[in-house]
Formats: structure tokens, sequence, C-alpha cells
């Protein structure tokens, strides 16, 4: 594991605003490897979602992954979505629940 690993500046407010619409939220982002940041959880069902930060970077929505990080995109075999708000983050928990 690793420690000290830094986070994204929105994370934090992710993770309230997750917290806020009834979900559980484990941050991953220690784990390292390409690993997701966050696991969450609501009605039983579990998500994980990669928090993004634009602020001040010169990213555009389609090059934004460590080499680490698309790598564990293409080989996970279940779901893993890119966030970048905390609305957006909650959005996506709602979204994928109704297709559950």
């Amino acid at each position: 594991m690793r420690y000290g690993a830094r986070i994204d500046k929105n994370q934090p407010a992710i993770v309230a605003a997750l917290r806020a619409a009834g979900c559980s939220v484990t941050p991953l982002h220690a784990v390292g490897a390409g690993c997701p940041d966050l696991l969450v959880g609501k009605l039983n069902k579990n998500f994980l979602l990669e928090v993004k930060d634009a602020t001040g970077r010169h990213y555009t929505k389609g090059q934004y992954l460590t080499p680490a990080q698309q790598k564990y995109h293409f080989l996970w075999q279940g779901q893993v979505d890119i966030v970048w708000t905390p609305e957006e983050a909650v959005s996506v928990v709602n979204w994928l629940l109704e297709g559950a």
C-alpha cells in the first residue's frame, strides 16, 4: 500500500456530496496501481469512481488517465466511472442504480 498518496482537490467535496446523498464511501487513492479513487455503496450496490480535477491543468476529457489508470480501466471487468464534480458523482451513482 502507498502512503501519502495525493488526492485531487475536489475529492473531499465529492465524498461529502455522496455521503449527503445517502452513500457510504471508502477512499481507495492510497491503493495505487491505477485503482480508482473511491468505493461507493448505496442500496446494496457498489461502484468504483475515479476522481479527476481539471482545475489548473491542461486536460481535455479524452486525456486524463495515467498509464496505470488506463491499464486498470482496460483490465477491470466491472463498472468504473470517471467523475469531475460532486454533482456529477451523485448523478452517476443514481444513474447506475436506475440501471441495476
